[in-house]
């Protein structure tokens, strides 16, 4: 259920895999993602699952509505408590086919941020890469979703920028992320690769078997670097190469996988 773990001082990261769920095919069984056409009720089960596996109040975790864009929010609290604020705009356009909505409840952002401890933040993935940072010393968190034109937008930045302003240094930041899609399977055309490689030159890559690729967690970690954040560690798994984790490039109809972040 919880592929894995790690404590930093007091600041908590935490990536799924696909098991120990209860929903049915094609999602089996993890399955955290609310608009993916999952049975509603498996999908709250498997978040309840989820957040108790890891110590967490269920209602206690902030999803996002997430777009593939650049917009921020500061949080104090779950959606819906008034608890919630937009902080610095982005790019919110392109929603793609890779879309990890929750609900229509809750507003379209790709990063969120909290100083509030023990409030749980989540981002939910299927191939693009979830970005957990914290500055523990400060007592800020942030979950981003970076995908391809989100990694372009600059949705990191913006996430650290939001971290800053409240407090956290770079040079203090802790940086995870997660199970992705790697640079070695996200064929993308020639032009696409030129695209993204005039913005991030780091994300410029090639297949395993010799066509235009883009490495999206390459970039994102080079985006991390160039801000001062030093404490970085990417996860070793490819989502379209591993069977323990979702990818919609792999199967299309499938779930999504989350990534948490809290501090005590």
């Amino acid at each position: 259920m919880i592929g894995r773990r790690e404590n930093v001082s007091g600041a908590h990261f935490a990536f799924t895999d696909r098991w120990g769920g209860v929903s049915a095919a094609p999602y089996e069984e993890l399955n955290l993602g609310g608009a993916v056409g999952d049975d509603a009720i498996a999908v709250t089960t498997n978040r309840e699952l989820a957040a108790k596996s890891l110590g967490l109040e269920p209602g206690r975790v902030v999803w996002m509505n997430q777009v593939h864009g650049a917009d921020v929010a500061v949080v104090d609290g779950p959606w819906g408590s008034g608890s919630a604020v937009d902080s610095g705009p982005g790019s919110a356009a392109d929603s793609g086919s890779d879309s990890c909505s929750v609900s229509g409840d809750v507003p379209s952002v790709d990063a969120i941020v909290t100083t509030r401890r023990g409030l749980a933040l989540a981002v939910l993935t299927a191939d693009c890469v979830p970005v957990l940072l914290a500055d523990p010393v400060a007592g800020v968190v942030a979950a981003a979703h970076a995908g391809r034109p989100g990694m372009i937008a600059g949705v990191v930045p913006a996430a650290v920028r939001a971290m800053t302003g409240l407090g956290a240094d770079p040079a203090r930041i802790v940086a995870r992320t997660g199970p992705a899609v790697c640079g070695r399977c996200y064929e993308v055309p020639e032009a696409m690769r030129a695209e993204v490689a005039t913005v991030e030159p780091a994300a410029y890559a090639e297949t395993s078997w010799g066509t235009p690729s883009v490495d999206v967690c390459a970039g994102v970690h080079a985006q991390l670097e160039r801000l001062g954040v030093r404490d970085r560690e990417q996860s070793p798994v490819c989502t379209l190469e591993s069977s323990d984790h979702f990818s919609y490039r792999r199967d299309r109809a499938t779930g999504r996988l989350a990534g948490y972040v809290w501090l005590d």
